[in-house]
């Protein structure tokens, strides 16, 4: 397939100064982002703190990855936490770069090496840690490897390694997120309706056992432990569980999560993508195997929007694939939409660390235009200095808070507990950090202000914390000292 192949000295330096050149900047500005870590990420901090084969929502690298970069910095700060993530998209652009020299020739390369380390999805994942960003270098490297082993098919050769390789890399993007499941699935779909997808029986064989190999820890844990991240999953699509529950087809959400698209992978590539899929890939093989790797992850989440909701970032995995199938195309039509994506592309990328580091006090009317991601720390803080004055422990009801808290108090010397949960877990706190037994007698309570539990009647809380902005500006909590068995749920 491949048909205007390059050395590695003919792209590699370019790309690499180009995706150098864009990852230090990030990195030093990253040192001045002011925004605290949103919930997830403290919540993968938290992860890293006890290393496991799985969490109660998402599979465990990311823990791993983050636990390394805080143990190598010697520091638990956000900039230690977040520091992995242009890292992991730097080795991503290259790893697509490759793919994209190898097959399409120096041009190809560099212009996929531009345009994906400032995609605008790559930006924002660049900022905030997510396991995105983690699963992405993974499953950009099954992608070369499994389209080499194709190539090896092609021309009579075996290809066994090559697809035990691909299958493990794969495996290993599962770790860092369950949607690397979509590679797979989409190399099954393609090999069904392109035959020169089709890599024989037994490469096919060596590429599942790969990476049943390399997901088998973290299947094993989940196994081990109540099948908790597959319940987590089925919440999320709750038409699945509840099928009878539905309401009805959620129009609105489907438009705005489509609308959403034409920003995760920029208005000129994603049209772009659209228009290939629409000409099933306009006469190149190549590039249908392409498009079957990447189009349907985005229709099962329309579909998903659809039922219920989809958030921006749920097809995100369509968009490696994605942009090897739409850059070498524009290269010989549309050159000048190239230019125009990464001129686009790049005034975001350059725009965005710089108002997270010196923007976080704008405002769009009266709210701060990031307060989703500021007064965390400041909530915490507050908590656990009404800790101080009641005992050194804390029972708190929410992700959102315990996430920050457990982060900002990890030196404090306060005990923190999560509210026992009412049936099932509601979340990982729940699951590992619920309130034992053995916590008796009156407990300082932190918890919704309208939201106090029923069985501990009507007490005026001994503060409400309230602040004028950020996160917690329209959640206002409250803090009480209960008798710590009302917090329990009632005996069935």
């Amino acid at each position: 397939m491949p048909n205007a192949a390059a050395r590695p000295s003919e792209w590699l330096p370019g790309a690499l100064a180009v995706v150098l050149a864009v990852t230090a900047t990030r990195v030093a500005l990253l040192a001045l982002n002011r925004t605290d870590l949103y919930m997830d990420e403290s919540q993968y901090w938290f992860w890293g703190q006890k290393l496991a084969f799985g969490y109660y929502s998402k599979p465990p690298l990311i823990g791993w990855v983050i636990r390394a970069s805080v143990e190598l910095g010697g520091s638990d700060a956000p900039f230690w936490v977040r520091l992995p993530a242009p890292l992991f998209h730097a080795a991503t652009a290259l790893i697509l770069a490759w793919i994209a020299g190898h097959r399409y020739g120096r041009g190809a390369a560099l212009w996929v090496a531009a345009l994906y380390v400032t995609l605008p999805m790559v930006s924002v994942g660049s900022a905030l840690i997510s396991t995105d960003t983690i699963m992405f270098p993974f499953l950009a490297a099954a992608l070369g490897l499994w389209l080499a082993a194709l190539d090896r098919r092609a021309a009579g050769r075996s290809a066994w390694a090559l697809a035990l390789a691909a299958g493990c890399a794969a495996g290993v993007a599962f770790l860092g997120k369950y949607a690397a499941v979509y590679g797979p699935t989409g190399a099954a779909l393609a090999a069904l309706f392109v035959p020169a997808a089709r890599p024989g029986w037994r490469a096919a064989g060596w590429g599942a056992l790969g990476f049943l190999l390399a997901a088998a820890p973290n299947v094993g844990w989940n196994v081990a432990n109540g099948l908790t991240t597959l319940q987590h999953t089925l919440d999320n699509v709750e038409w699945v569980r509840a099928p009878g529950d539905r309401s009805g087809l959620n129009v609105a959400g489907l438009a705005e999560f489509f609308g959403a698209q034409f920003i995760v992978f920029g208005p000129v590539l994603f049209g772009a993508l659209l228009w290939l899929g629409a000409r099933g890939g306009a006469g190149s093989v190549e590039r249908r195997i392409l498009l079957w790797l990447s189009l349907p992850i985005i229709a099962v989440v329309c579909g998903q929007a659809l039922l219920e909701e989809a958030y921006a970032n749920w097809a995100a995995a369509a968009y490696l694939a994605g942009l090897l199938a739409v850059v070498p195309w524009l290269m010989t039509k549309r050159r000048v939409w190239l230019w125009g994506s990464l001129a686009l592309h790049t005034a975001f990328a350059a725009a965005l660390p710089l108002a997270l580091a010196f923007g976080t006090d704008w405002r769009a009317g009266d709210r701060l235009l990031f307060a989703r991601y500021l007064g965390q720390s400041e909530m915490s803080r507050d908590i656990l200095a009404l800790a101080r004055e009641h005992g050194d422990e804390v029972v708190v009801d929410g992700r959102s808070l315990l996430a920050d808290l457990f982060h900002t108090g990890r030196d404090a010397g306060v005990t923190i507990w999560a509210r026992p949960p009412r049936g099932r877990p509601a979340n990982h706190y729940e699951q590992t950090r619920a309130m034992p037994d053995s916590v008796t007698g009156e407990v300082l309570y932190v918890g919704r202000l309208d939201d106090l539990p029923e069985r501990c009647g009507s007490i005026a809380p001994i503060a409400t914390l309230a602040p004028d902005s950020g996160a917690y500006r329209e959640r206002p909590m409250g803090a009480w000292r209960l008798p710590a068995d009302c917090l329990r749920p009632p005996a069935p």
